[in-house]
């Protein structure tokens, strides 16, 4: 019997294997980590040099990249990029081209209603590439880890914070104890000293990363509580401290990022959640 054809690594798998190895990289090869990971639908269809450029290295930094992680140069690792991306990433690129040439055009007579389609366009993107990318077995365990709580603590900074805010008022609904981490008068640590070793925090943030948020979430772990991160990287700081990590990007439109996709997990997430401690249906106004 011919042997079977072996399989190689998914583009999935391919990250979390370079997010475990991201700290023994050399500063070089971290900016291309990094990278990769934000823009994993650019690598399936531009070359190394374009990928070179964009990183700031040179295209022999990118082969050796490829190499480190066992692949024989870069083609090869481009390639694991390229065989799901039409299905999983189109509707998110095809709003990427569109917003690319709105802008090399250099056009600044932009109508308010195109603007908002834009916008719009790029929620939606945005929200498909989440449902694409949604990390199936960290989710779960997110949800576990919150069922298992005896007290939820909510903490984010600055961007991050609205989200921070709605999870506060949506778990609210369970009958777990909720702490949502203000940071009122710059007393951020001072309000996680009631943290305990059977509680969970949701810690969010994104580049830059709030280090104050980082700071709080170090605090909790030290007083033996879990911690959930919602980030956009899994190579963040935060992700570093983490049970789990549940990583969402969203789209920027005109230099500016919106929140849509991180509320839609966070939603989801806490969906998921009240499925999870049967809550009863209650009509709300």
């Amino acid at each position: 019997m011919a042997n079977a054809k072996k399989t190689g690594p998914t583009a999935d798998q391919t990250i979390k294997r370079i997010s475990a190895e991201y700290e023994s990289l050399s500063k070089q090869l971290k900016v291309i980590a990094r990278h990769i990971e934000k823009n994993s639908d650019h690598v399936g269809i531009e070359g190394i040099q374009e990928l070179a450029r964009q990183c700031g290295v040179q295209p022999s930094a990118v082969v050796r990249f490829a190499k480190h992680f066992g692949f024989s140069g870069f083609s090869e690792l481009q390639a694991i990029f390229r065989e799901n991306l039409s299905r999983q990433l189109a509707p998110s690129r095809n709003y990427k081209t569109r917003i690319r040439d709105l802008i090399e055009s250099g056009s600044n007579n932009l109508t308010s209603v195109q603007i908002a389609r834009e916008f719009l366009a790029g929620t939606v993107a945005g929200m498909h590439e989440l449902e694409s990318n949604l990390d199936a077995a960290a989710f779960k365990k997110a949800v576990d880890l919150l069922a298992d709580s005896d007290c939820i603590w909510v903490a984010a900074c600055r961007r991050s914070f609205p989200i921070a805010a709605y999870l506060d008022y949506a778990l609210q609904h369970t009958e777990k104890r909720i702490c949502l981490v203000s940071g009122l008068g710059g007393m951020h640590l001072g309000q996680v000293r009631s943290v305990r070793k059977a509680d969970v925090m949701i810690a969010i943030s994104f580049s830059p990363y709030a280090e104050e948020t980082i700071a709080v979430a170090k605090a909790a772990l030290t007083r033996g509580a879990k911690l959930v991160a919602i980030s956009d990287s899994r190579m963040s700081p935060l992700a570093k401290l983490a049970h789990v990590t549940l990583v969402v990007q969203d789209n920027s439109t005109l230099g500016f990022r919106s929140l849509s996709s991180t509320m839609g997990l966070a939603q989801s997430l806490f969906i998921a959640l009240a499925y999870n401690l049967e809550l009863p249906y209650r009509p709300t106004n």
